[in-house]
């Protein structure tokens, strides 16, 4: 059983401060980050739709997931992904608006092309997300040969 560092009463393994005193405790009892996130489950969050790069960043730079190919070949991919809607939301989806501007009601047609677009890409999202919760390694066609190739650029 431990004890305090400055008090000396017992605290618990995990414990961060003391029950007593409200000393830190040595950083030894922590436990490192993302110790309890499975493989599948980190693998997963990087093709959450709009948000999947937060933790796809957070994957790629933790310590635990250094070595795992696929969680980072997941990660790298879900990153280029949402390039792709960064893409079609600020540059395709105002390309559409300008070359339709002559037409009569030209912002119902970019709205539906800019949309059409935006649809397609959550569905490949999701359809990502279903292929990594079933333990499956999808590459997209453009987005996996890039994405495997930054996984074999960090070796």
């Amino acid at each position: 059983m431990p004890f305090c560092c400055r008090c000396g009463s017992p605290t618990g393994e995990s414990d961060v401060y003391c029950r007593n005193c409200g000393a830190p405790q040595p950083a030894a009892a922590r436990r490192p980050a993302l110790e309890g996130i499975t493989p599948r489950t980190a693998s997963m969050l990087c093709y959450l739709p709009l948000v999947g790069w937060i933790p796809a960043i957070v994957v790629l730079a933790s310590e635990r997931f250094r070595d795992d190919r696929t969680v980072r070949f997941h990660a790298f991919q879900g990153i280029y992904l949402f390039v792709v809607w960064l893409i079609v939301d600020w540059v395709i989806g105002p390309m559409f608006r300008f070359a339709l501007a002559p037409l009569p009601d030209p912002m119902r047609h970019s709205f539906f092309l800019g949309g059409l677009l935006k649809a397609a890409l959550f569905a490949v999202w999701i359809f990502m997300l279903i292929k990594t919760s079933q333990d499956q390694v999808y590459k997209l066609p453009i987005l996996g040969e890039l994405a495997e190739r930054s996984v074999a650029e960090q070796r």
